[in-house]
């Protein structure tokens, strides 16, 4: 639901909790907006001056609850520099009145980019093949790849990311299919199609879902059994979506054959971060001494042109917002 209002937006303040592309200020600037930032402060004296803004701009810094929003009493809009909301207390938000804004369009084609890098590299063995030559070892039989092709990629969640990720594939002569909870989704890059469906076909499934209580969790070893054949895994999108422990299993038997992970169980809600003590999980040191499965630190969407394009589309949404 879009809230409007009838003050002048020229007489605002914004509040930016994290550094972000500098045309994010400028563009604010331009439309007239007063911006003040604060990047160190804890968050219990942010709360202190929260009642002074109108709108604040933050990624992942820390959760915006109850609390928090409660404090803001002046809060017209929290702007988002990125795709999901979960960090957010969205239900509150409403009930007060308080636009959301995320820029999920900003960063979709390098998260589309990074899925078929990574799938590409998974494939061909490149991760495993490179250090091998790095210790003098020339072994090609052993990293013999196999091709896109022909085979069938499943994308769970077909939005932004989703038909980023699915519009990459053209060309490479393989089927593509989609399942989404919202219907008539499909286009002339994915048929969708159900469960059921998803289940049979399958050989590269692909993450493209916000974090939600559906998804938290969705990759168990329930989900995985449901699959006809053996399968590879691609998780660009939220680390709770997988079960890791279950997803290790798996790939032990077979039934996972690799695994390209841009986003872990284990990160703390700010993403900034990953483990909070120096205990490792057994199952994420199964994963990082795997051949078949190749990890980056969720930054699918964290290229050099989606920081531009992130910051231009809060501008975007905050002029649309007033105008």
């Amino acid at each position: 639901m879009i809230f409007r209002f009838t003050v002048n937006y020229k007489t605002m303040k914004v509040l930016h909790l994290d550094t972000n592309h500098p045309l994010l200020i400028s563009g604010l600037n331009k439309l007239g907006f007063e911006n003040d930032e604060d990047y160190i402060s804890s968050k219990e004296k942010i709360k202190k001056k929260l009642f002074l803004y109108d709108g604040i701009v933050i990624r992942s810094r820390f959760k915006i609850d109850k609390e928090f929003i409660d404090k803001a009493t002046n809060l017209k809009f929290i702007g988002r520099v990125g795709a999901g909301l979960e960090n957010i207390d969205e239900v509150y938000a409403e009930e007060k009145n308080i636009n959301l804004i995320s820029a999920p369009e900003g960063n979709r084609n390098a998260v589309g980019e990074h899925a078929l890098g990574m799938i590409l590299s998974l494939f061909n063995k490149l991760k495993k093949a490179d250090n091998e030559i790095r210790q003098g070892k020339w072994l090609r039989e052993d990293n013999r790849g196999i091709e896109l092709e022909g085979k069938t990629i499943g994308i769970i969640g077909y939005g932004n990311m989703g038909k980023s990720f699915a519009k990459k594939l053209k060309g490479f002569d393989c089927e593509v299919i989609c399942y989404d909870i919202l219907d008539n989704v499909g286009n002339e890059n994915a048929k969708q199609v159900n469960l059921d469906e998803l289940f049979a076909k399958t050989d590269v499934l692909s993450l493209h879902t916000p974090q939600t209580k559906l998804t938290k969790g969705m990759v168990n070893t329930d989900f995985i059994q449901k699959f006809k054949k053996s399968f590879y895994i691609i998780n660009t999108a939220r680390g709770s979506a997988i079960v890791t422990n279950d997803l290790v299993k798996a790939i032990k038997n077979n039934k996972i054959l690799g695994a390209c992970l841009d986003v872990l169980e284990y990160e703390k809600t700010s993403f900034e971060n990953f483990f909070s003590d120096e205990n490792l999980p057994k199952a994420f040191k199964y994963l990082i001494n795997s051949d078949t499965v190749l990890m980056s630190p969720h930054v699918a969407g964290w290229t050099v042109e989606s920081k531009e394009k992130l910051a231009q589309t809060i501008v975007d949404k905050v002029e649309l917002l007033f105008s």
